[in-house]
């Protein structure tokens, strides 16, 4: 870091989640928060449980730490998802922000993690990873949406360092691993057409489960020529979506999660 340059405080924020089944409901089994983590529990009437999870610094940035981690006990049924976009802002520090979460799925469990856009600004840096480990006939959907600089606002990410990792694994079997890593000017990278054809928003889809073939067909009749979807193993779907920006990525995610989950999404992706 350049020495004139004043030191940046450090967000810091831990959430630990865990559920466990009363009957034919899911409730919470253990639930502790730290720094600049905050969860909030909006009422419903459904079986399940659902958690919105919130940044309170209001962005990431160089320095920032902060480590989620959510276990969903046998036969219960969790998802989670953000308040709204996360920001990963301009640093002044030669360290990333760093972002880990952990989700734990037990024998028999549903978990459905769908954290809105996380949207990269000039001058990033972001260090991000997400492990899950899955037991059983456990199911997974999950989504990492990701937009490169606000097309409305006249943004273009030429100047950032992003990484980014996704790891699954169903009773210690690696199921799968995917990597990103965007260093410099991130916008002329996606403007190759082997990359990203000059998208400006991206995202990950994926679903675990034992139906996961049936999931297959329906998804790619909803996907434009920008998406891609495969059955990569037995019970493990993949797609990349692909979109000219946030708002075009939106309008393919939101009818693709919908007829994976087979339900509406959380009120949070409606506002």
């Amino acid at each position: 870091m350049p020495q004139d340059a004043p030191a940046q405080p450090r967000a810091i924020g831990t959430a630990l989640i865990r559920t466990k089944r009363r009957g034919a409901r899911t409730v919470l089994d253990d639930f502790r928060l730290s720094g600049s983590c905050r969860v909030l529990f909006p009422r419903r009437d459904a079986p399940g449980c659902e958690a919105v999870l919130l940044n309170t610094s209001g962005g990431v940035t160089g320095g920032d730490r902060f480590d989620v981690a959510a276990i969903a006990g046998p036969d219960t049924a969790l998802t989670l998802t953000t308040q709204a976009a996360e920001r990963a802002y301009r640093s002044n520090d030669a360290l990333p922000g760093r972002i880990r979460t952990r989700l734990s799925l037990q024998d028999g469990a549903r978990l459905d993690w769908l954290p809105q856009e996380t949207i990269l600004y000039q001058g990033a840096a972001l260090d991000r990873a997400l492990r899950i480990d899955m037991q059983g006939t456990s199911r997974l959907l999950l989504v990492e949406p990701m937009i490169f600089g606000r097309t409305a606002m006249g943004e273009t990410v030429t100047s950032a360092r992003l990484t980014d990792r996704i790891s699954i694994r169903r009773d210690g079997r690696l199921l799968l691993e995917d990597r990103i890593r965007l260093t410099g000017n991130i916008q002329a990278q996606l403007n190759r057409p082997g990359l990203a054809g000059g998208a400006r928003a991206m995202a990950a889809l994926v679903y675990a489960g034992p139906d996961a073939d049936t999931k297959l067909a329906p998804l790619r009749a909803l996907l434009p020529d920008t998406c891609g979807a495969s059955l990569i193993r037995d019970g493990l779907l993949f797609a990349r979506l692909l979109g000219e920006d946030g708002h075009a990525l939106r309008q393919i995610l939101l009818p693709a999660l919908r007829a994976l989950r087979g339900a509406d999404l959380p009120r949070t992706w409606m506002l």
